[in-house]
């Protein structure tokens, strides 16, 4: 009986062990296969309260996953990795997806947060919009079909470090590719395919920003944000005179979280970007927000990943909680 009894207690114990383990492991190199298998196993672990949608696929057949957590009739939305060598903002989303599921399921809350606003306002992941261009930046161009390779290395400037990679996998910027000022951005003067800032021969020209635009549409989120890296630094205006005090009050309150820097609204500003498409569309709060100290033309280091998660880690809740109090959008 007493073998019994201890076998029956180290079972408890294992199970036990396995239902506390976190799933998402942010401090690895984050890769599209790994995001995708987190996503089944939490959807298996967490079913009740999380809705696993495919909402397009890129240009090469990778799945863009957007996945809810709660129950509420209002939504806020969060995307990361527009651009290739962003993935850890996918890292940091993934790890907020499964922090903030934990403790609702346990009805508890996330540090001052109670996760009970989840009941009223659900919180959209996106976590990684250019699965194409993670995954090139990452270095295994193998995944991509062999007559695209040497394309691959022609839009690279004829490198094979493709650690600056920054578009989608057929050299066009997703952040640039949003109609709100397309015609007149900047970089005009980039006119071929390439590893940044080519804006496309026309807006939501590509998979994945028609994916996203239409999914946009769909749920009509009260706030967006699209997260970035580098600067540590929050944009949120884009014409928006009409609500600026509600969404300047927000970007502050963002802003004393996180300690980032709150940028000023350029007089000169010309869009392209989701959040400015955003803001004109909905008119409705939209911030980028850019993680990271300055990394230049790269990803940010691994080791930064706590440092942000840290700034990050209350941002979702908090908005949720904005989000309550703003009309339904058009």
């Amino acid at each position: 009986m007493k073998k019994i009894m201890i076998l029956f207690c180290v079972c408890y114990i294992l199970l036990a062990s396995a239902t506390m383990a976190s799933v998402v492991n942010p401090h690895q190199t984050y890769t599209y296969e790994r995001m995708k298998a987190d996503i089944w196993e939490l959807e298996k672990k967490y079913d009740d309260d999380l809705t696993v949608k495919t909402i397009g696929y890129s240009h090469f057949g990778r799945r863009i996953f957007a996945v809810k957590l709660g129950k509420g009739e209002k939504n806020i939305l969060l995307i990361g990795s527009h651009h290739g060598r962003e993935w850890l903002t996918s890292a940091l989303l993934m790890e907020m997806l499964e922090t903030y599921t934990k403790s609702y399921q346990a009805n508890g809350k996330v540090g001052p947060h109670s996760t009970d606003i989840l009941d009223e306002v659900s919180i959209w992941f996106v976590p990684m919009l250019n699965p194409d261009g993670v995954t090139i930046q990452q270095g295994d161009i193998k995944k991509f079909p062999k007559y695209h390779r040497d394309n691959l290395v022609l839009m690279n400037m004829n490198s094979t470090d493709f650690s600056r990679w920054k578009a989608n996998g057929m050299g066009i910027d997703l952040n640039r590719q949003y109609p709100v000022g397309w015609k007149n951005h900047a970089n005009n003067d980039v006119t071929i395919p390439t590893y940044q800032f080519y804006k496309g021969k026309k807006p939501i020209s590509t998979h994945e920003t028609k994916a996203i635009v239409k999914f946009t549409k769909k749920i009509k989120p009260q706030i967006a944000v699209s997260y970035h890296t580098s600067g540590r630094e929050i944009f949120w205006n884009y014409n928006n005179k009409e609500n600026q005090q509600r969404d300047l009050s927000i970007a502050e309150k963002v802003a004393a979280l996180t300690g980032y820097k709150l940028a000023s609204p350029p007089q000169d500003a010309i869009g392209a970007g989701y959040t400015d498409w955003f803001i004109s569309t909905f008119q409705r709060p939209a911030l980028t927000l850019e993680i990271s100290h300055l990394v230049g033309e790269t990803n940010p280091p691994l080791e930064v990943f706590s440092e942000e998660w840290e700034k990050n880690k209350f941002i979702g809740m908090m908005l949720a909680k904005e989000a309550k109090n703003i009309n339904n959008p058009k």
